[in-house]
């Protein structure tokens, strides 16, 4: 009777060392997201920021699992290797939502777009307060504008051309020809043309070229938006990750993740702005 009190004991025992690390591993991963998240936000410093605010305002792990172009982070998400993804909205974003992959999406914030010419600036540009004014320089001095394949920089620009009143018609248009996008200010350089980009690559090394400096940023209509997707009913993330990510989603949009995104101090190099800096005048149709 006592062996076979002790040989109980002794199972017991066994399935208490087994069980109890089982729970706090179980909490250690329901604790925590995968993000993926393009790359200018990261190498932008602002994601840091953010993510240490957001770990110590809701006691989880955020882990980073790529930042990259999109063709790398969508395919991520829609795999279930992060279940909250960061991205600039546009049909990808739309195609996920459509198919399930993604829930509602939200706009979490706006990044800097930079008009960017040769350094001798035959048109004049440096200097010009807008981005509206810099097109109409170069319109009227007749210099090259490279047709970036991006697609938010040429949106961006037909912005520009509304503003001023122009078509693509009133200018000289240089087609892009590089092989890879990185590679838009080497040959914009080669042809004297000026060009819109994202302020974070050219500021970073990522899109430098001898003899190209940044001619005009800061303008409002310069600027495209970041979309939060958290999992849709299709994303085969587990239901308790799915709550994860929606908790972190809600801290990206309140005010304290959002004042997380600027820098302490200083101002001078913002990349990245809060989503209350919408560019898009809502009223001015209603107002004419």
């Amino acid at each position: 009777m006592a062996e076979w009190s002790g040989l109980v004991l002794r199972l017991w025992c066994c399935f208490l060392l087994v069980m109890m690390p089982g729970a706090p591993y179980a909490n250690a991963q329901e604790a925590s997201v995968r993000v993926a998240v393009v790359g200018g936000i990261e190498m932008s410093g602002v994601w840091s920021r953010v993510v240490s605010a957001a770990e110590q305002a809701l006691d989880i792990t955020i882990n980073t699992v790529m930042a990259s172009p999109k063709e790398g982070i969508v395919p991520a998400f829609m795999n279930g290797h992060a279940e909250l993804l960061l991205i600039h909205g546009g049909d990808e974003t739309f195609a996920l939502q459509a198919l399930g992959y993604a829930d509602m999406l939200r706009t979490w914030g706006y990044n800097e777009f930079a008009i960017v010419g040769p350094e001798n600036d035959p048109a004049g540009v440096r200097g010009a307060e807008s981005g509206q004014e810099a097109v109409q320089r170069i319109q009227a001095a007749g210099q090259p504008v490279m047709l970036f394949r991006d697609p938010g920089s040429y949106n961006i620009l037909q912005k520009l051309f509304e503003q001023a009143g122009m078509t693509p018609a009133d200018f000289t248009w240089v087609a892009d020809g590089a092989r890879r996008p990185q590679q838009i200010l080497r040959q914009a350089s080669q042809r004297g043309a000026y060009a819109l980009v994202g302020h974070i690559p050219v500021a970073f090394g990522r899109m430098s070229s001898p003899g190209m400096e940044i001619m005009v940023t800061g303008d409002p209509v310069m600027r495209r938006a970041y979309v939060i997707a958290t999992p849709g009913i299709n994303h085969p993330a587990a239901e308790s990750a799915k709550v994860q990510a929606a908790r972190l989603a809600d801290f990206l949009l309140s005010d304290a993740g959002q004042s997380a995104m600027l820098p302490e101090g200083a101002m001078d190099d913002v990349w990245l702005l809060p989503r209350a800096e919408a560019s898009i005048e809502l009223t001015r149709g209603n107002e004419e």
